[in-house]
């Protein structure tokens, strides 16, 4: 899309014509023109002003203001219920956090105020009169699919430290690759990252794994996110056995994450992907090589889900995506039953949501393995499995809602009331599920009145 064709909401122009109408420059900015340029809907409009705070304030006095940005210049306008921001032309102070400028200084031009920037592709304004704003070559970026940092990166880098994981989640999003010069100083400031709060990285990491290029991104950039996931270094170059691996620990990782599909509903696929990226994370301290000089991972499941929920707690990450993803990598690499009396069990312990997750983990993984016969049995394997676990949540009984009687049938029939009640539903739970009593209401009522005749005194 060319710059002239950028198509403004109309509260957005309205908001630029009031600047404009009260003599202040005012351009929509950042990663609205970006978007814009690349044919994409922007999820924000960011405006950037000559008028100061203040004058932004008088200007829209008659409009609900949001004034949490103050100190940095912005004022927030809501419109319909949306807050915009508009923010003074400004240049940023030292970083002594390595995170939040010191203080900031308002400036009268826009050429200033994109220099403070992270990224060129990020560093553009756009009015609908004047055009497009590019000093930095972001366009010229954009059209080469590349993230570059504006002016020196290491300068870039050491101001905000959370800008090494935007290169690499923008990188991801947008299916860009990272200039060298960006990415060798993100690769010697890696460990800065470690100067931002938790929850920050955590918000950076989980938009980089919901990205359509993450396994790509991840792949090529493992050693930068190391910075944020010290345990991703051990993997990199980790090797694994030939007759299963085509990848090193990390290699199989990223593509692993990958192979998870993207049209997987959004709480799935956040589940999945992170799951994923941690499945293996523990192969390297679990490595042994046997006679044979193969490597061998003992008990990776297990010390990869306690890996999974550290890494996940000191990320601060929500607790039940936390939980989900560490029952899922205890048991990745676990065999799946093949009865059906052991399918309902599992059913009726996890669901079949879980279950189902699990087998998506299983398939991503497979999708990283060699591709020779052995991994094509395992991927078969999980198929059938799953196809029969769908079947069987259909159709099957696995849990005591599903039976045809209840607690008052049990009473009824003489079973003592308390825990009595609970365990002979139980009983014939079992039975149903393998298969050696029918769940009709006839056989359920013999059942139960047979226990009660048989239950000790």
């Amino acid at each position: 899309m060319s710059a002239a064709a950028i198509s403004l909401p109309k509260d957005v122009a309205w908001l630029l014509r009031q600047l404009n109408r009260a003599g202040y420059p005012a351009y929509v900015v950042g990663g609205c023109v970006r978007d814009s340029l690349l044919g994409r809907t922007p999820g924000d409009w960011d405006i950037c002003t000559g008028a100061l705070p203040e004058q932004t304030r008088t200007v829209f006095a008659g409009q609900r203001l949001l004034l949490t940005g103050l100190k940095h210049g912005t004022v927030a306008v809501v419109l319909a219920g949306k807050p915009y921001e508009i923010t003074t032309f400004r240049v940023d102070g030292a970083y002594a956090d390595h995170r939040h400028p010191d203080a900031v200084c308002f400036v009268p031009g826009v050429k200033q105020d994109l220099a403070r920037r992270d990224f060129t592709v990020n560093a553009m304004a756009w009015h609908p009169d004047s055009g497009l704003v590019d000093c930095f070559g972001g366009q010229r970026d954009l059209q080469a699919r590349v993230i570059r940092c504006v002016g020196d990166p290491d300068a870039r880098f050491a101001e905000d430290a959370l800008r090494i994981l935007r290169a690499i989640r923008f990188a991801a999003q947008l299916d860009f690759s990272i200039d060298p010069a960006t990415e060798a100083a993100a690769q010697r400031l890696r460990n800065t990252v470690q100067t931002v709060s938790e929850e920050r990285i955590f918000a950076e990491l989980d938009r980089l794994l919901n990205s359509p290029a993450a396994g790509r991104v991840l792949e090529r950039y493992g050693r930068i996110l190391a910075g944020a996931i010290p345990e991703v270094d051990p993997c990199i170059g980790c090797t694994q056995p030939g007759k299963w691996h085509c990848y090193d620990v990390w290699q199989h990782t990223a593509v692993a994450v990958g192979a998870v599909q993207q049209d997987q509903d959004p709480g799935s696929r956040r589940i999945l992907r992170w799951t994923t990226l941690l499945h293996d994370m523990a192969k390297p301290l679990c490595r042994v090589e046997g006679a044979d000089g193969a490597a061998h991972f003992p008990g990776h499941n297990q010390r990869g889900a306690r890996l999974a929920n550290d890494i996940l707690r000191r990320l601060k990450a929500p607790n039940a995506l936390r939980q989900e993803v560490v029952s899922l990598v205890g048991v990745h690499d676990a065999p799946l039953p093949d009865t059906e009396p052991e399918i309902l069990r599992l059913l009726g312990q996890h669901g079949e949501s879980w279950l189902a997750r699990l087998c998506a983990v299983k398939q991503a993984d497979l999708d990283a393995h060699a591709a020779n016969a052995a991994v094509a049995a395992r991927r078969a394997e999980v198929d059938s499995f799953a196809a029969r676990m769908h079947r069987l949540a259909r159709t099957g009984c696995y849990s005591l809602r599903q039976l045809k009687v209840g607690g008052g049938d049990a009473l009824s029939a003489g079973i003592r009331p308390g825990p009595a009640v609970g365990q002979a539903l139980d009983t014939l739970l079992q039975r149903v599920m393998t298969g050696t009593l029918s769940n009709e209401r006839p056989a359920l009522l013999a059942a139960l009145a047979d226990l009660a005749q048989n239950a000790p005194q």
